[in-house]
């Protein structure tokens, strides 16, 4: 299938001199519009007094706060279109803004040595018996660290080092606007460079992330103390000084409210994961116990087997049978309770049994390392169209026929105009808040003609803006109109409400190929030797059955066949 021709590149636009104080500005006055009631007096403070400022002086500040760390060397500040930075720097320690380096900031002193180089702190260290020059610099570094004072240090700095001051508050202006810790001030500069082109709303539809105080502050702790569990992996923090830190975390937060408890939920999982990987079972099975959401469960069910608690390994294996929360916990339950009540010492999957029992396929091995083309071209070779889609057409699909309703303002996702999908979009609240409109659109796919209607009118009016199911490129048009063409609207719906009910899980697991003639639409899940089919892989197989869409596993095996024209499927 070829690509209906790319629209032309629209030209890279320029950014003015000092855009970074523009998108700052607009960021504080959204903050305040939204957030006014809840901002604390230091945080209007730091707005009020930024705003007194002279505009070179507001650039520099800006400046600082947009890079890393919150020390800088003010021989090395060099910005074009700042006029006069001493000025600037004189103008912001008189109203607060920076201070100059002292021995009262020891707590920094890593980050501080860290400003000059290797050679430079060979000249400035103080007398030593220890040659300098042969140590690589995270080692001179923590030489001088441990050997020395941080007064001493400090005394021996040959340049100027200031530190930024009102961090934490510029740190909780940009989270009340993102609503995260991972999104900065970049998303302006990608939109105004054209690189993602974002939905647009009126500027009245947006709704607070955060209606308390304390929500915030709740998700600001959790998202800090997911990054210091991040910093104290990269230092090779033993296990069970983070199992320490983190329950004693833990007992001391108390309650949390909703918008944190996601990021609450898979902070510990991801720690109990870490304390599973050290061999740390009782204090991982502990973590796990926190919570219910996956993968806690199951984990919680192949630790206690393993520590020899059977009867309530099997008590909640049976729980997770009763209302799994996805596939892999409904296939898990059903294999490992087969497990335990067999006789046998090794029972199979039910997604490796599934696997065994598909036809195979024989191609050449020159397809290796792109298995899923060569079977494509098996097919091709036998009359039929085939194309290496996946998930790409399925979430296309939706995100096409539902686009309205998924960024629905009503439903109150929306927080600020840099939103690539709703707050909601990947929580159990997604379904539930847009019920009604979901079955409504449904009811509405009554035909062919009406599903490839809503598809080309939705892809032509939106093409181009972000949404995180639609990776635009013409041939995606082509795609969802071809399944529109060959499942029927009865198919089509139930495929649609099967992917609202779970986007985290039902966006994946779509078989590789599509595989279509003038008999109709087949899809097949390509499998090399080395490869094993997953349980979302296995759920789909059996889902696109019970609705009577043709889906098959095939199983690659490797020979010349392909080469003589004799292929053959067994």
């Amino acid at each position: 299938m070829e690509s209906l021709p790319s629209k032309e590149p629209t030209p890279a636009a320029e950014l003015p001199p000092k855009y970074y104080l523009e998108y700052f500005l607009f960021l504080v006055e959204f903050v305040e519009k939204l957030y006014g009631s809840i901002l604390n007096e230091s945080e209007k403070q730091l707005i009020d007094d930024f705003r007194a400022l002279p505009e070179d002086a507001q650039c520099l500040f800006v400046r600082f706060s947009n890079r890393k760390g919150l020390f800088f060397r003010t021989a090395k500040l060099k910005y074009a279109e700042i006029e006069d930075i001493p000025a600037a720097l004189y103008q912001l320690e008189a109203k607060g803004f920076i201070e100059a380096l002292t021995p009262k900031h020891e707590s920094y002193a890593e980050e501080v040595v860290n400003l000059f180089t290797k050679e430079e702190w060979v000249k400035m260290a103080p007398p030593s018996e220890l040659s300098l020059k042969p140590l690589k610099k995270a080692d001179l570094i923590r030489y001088l660290t441990h050997t020395y004072t941080f007064e001493l240090l400090v005394n021996r700095i040959e340049d100027t080092v200031i530190k930024v001051k009102y961090e934490v508050e510029v740190m909780m202006l940009k989270f009340l606007f993102f609503g995260n810790r991972y999104a900065d001030m970049t998303e302006f500069v990608i939109r105004d460079l054209g690189k993602v082109n974002f939905e647009r709303y009126r500027d009245d539809a947006y709704t607070a992330r955060f209606a308390t105080r304390q929500e915030a502050e709740d998700k600001l702790m959790v998202s800090l103390t997911a990054e210091q569990f991040y910093e104290m992996q990269e230092e090779a923090t033993p296990a069970e000084e983070i199992f320490d830190w983190f329950m004693n975390w833990q007992a001391s937060i108390g309650h949390l409210g909703e918008v944190a408890q996601p990021s609450y939920i898979k902070l510990i999982n991801r720690v109990a994961a870490f304390l599973e990987r050290h061999k740390l079972p009782e204090q991982a099975l502990t973590v796990y116990q926190l919570t219910d959401h996956i993968p806690s469960r199951e984990r919680r069910v192949r630790l206690l087997h393993r520590m020899g608690f059977v009867e309530e390994a099997i008590a909640l294996c049976e729980a997770i049978a009763q209302d799994p929360q996805n596939a892999d916990e409904r296939f898990f339950a059903l294999d490992f309770q087969e497990k335990i009540n067999s006789a046998k010492k090794k029972v199979r999957k039910s997604v490796t049994r599934f696997l065994k029992e598909s036809e195979s396929v024989t191609i050449s091995p020159d397809f290796r390392h792109r298995v899923e083309q060569g079977v494509a071209e098996y097919f091709v070779l036998k009359g039929k169209q085939a194309l290496h889609a996946e998930n790409y057409p399925w979430r296309g699909l939706f995100g096409l026929i539902f686009w309205d309703i998924i960024y629905d303002t009503n439903v109150q996702a929306i927080h600020h105009p840099l939103q690539r999908m709703p707050s909601d979009f990947y929580q159990p609240d997604f379904f539930r808040k847009r019920a009604p409109q979901i079955r409504e659109r449904l009811a509405e796919l009554e035909s062919v003609e009406i599903i490839a209607q809503i598809l080309e009118s939705t892809f032509i009016e939106k093409f181009g803006i972000a949404n995180v199911l639609v990776d635009w490129n013409e041939i995606l048009l082509e795609l969802v109109k071809l399944i529109a063409l060959h499942l029927t609207p009865l198919q089509i719906r139930a495929i649609l409400l099967e992917i609202a009910t779970n986007l985290r899980e039902n966006t994946r697991g779509f078989p590789d190929l599509m595989v279509w003639d003038e008999n109709g639409l087949e899809l097949v899940e390509v499998k090399s030797p080395t490869d094993h089919l997953s349980s979302q892989q296995l759920h789909w197989m059996q889902f696109m059955a019970d609705v009577g869409i043709k889906a098959r596993v095939l199983r690659v095996e490797w020979g010349d066949m392909i080469e003589t024209g004799d292929l053959s499927i067994t």
